[in-house]
């Protein structure tokens, strides 16, 4: 059981959820529309949360979370399922990377102890803080390559706007 206390909802997993979500649509190419972006990420915390509950065996939560997020970019963010399922794959694997990363620097470079690290809520939220900065930094990268540049630039092509 991997239950979240509340504190580490509010800090970590809701963050992460609007991130997951901007993700998927930066993965598609797709500009957001705030209200249905807000309600995606609050069902993805929110379900996140409550599978986190369950009495499952540690990685077992993260393949039904891909399921659920697939779910809710089909259905309520309407993204193509193709992409969707390639933008939740991408998103597991970099955030994956990137808080692999975080341990890698905190124990081999700071040689923290883990135990202090993942003991206390406060210092695992706290100490888990850049893993979710660089991965909302990759995101937002990725975000702005496929979604804000390429609908500023298309006009660019169009004979009439060249000048």
């Amino acid at each position: 059981m991997l239950k979240l206390l509340p504190i580490e909802f509010l800090l970590r997993t809701i963050p992460e959820s609007f991130i997951l979500i901007l993700a998927g649509y930066a993965f598609s190419s797709k500009k957001p529309k705030k209200k249905v972006f807000c309600i995606s990420a609050i069902l993805l915390a929110i379900s996140t949360y409550l599978i986190r509950i369950l009495p499952i065996h540690f990685g077992v939560h993260t393949i039904i979370l891909i399921v659920i997020y697939v779910l809710i970019s089909v259905n309520i963010n309407k993204i193509n399922i193709i992409k969707a399922i390639s933008a939740g794959l991408t998103s597991s694997i970099i955030l994956f990377l990137c808080e692999w990363i975080n341990v890698f620097v905190l124990t081999k470079v700071l040689k923290l102890n883990i135990d202090f690290i993942l003991k206390p809520p406060v210092n695992k939220i706290v100490y888990s803080l850049p893993s979710l900065a660089l991965f909302s930094m990759i995101v937002m990268l990725v975000f702005y390559i496929n979604v804000l540049h390429r609908k500023g630039c298309k006009n660019v092509f169009y004979r009439e706007t060249v000048k």
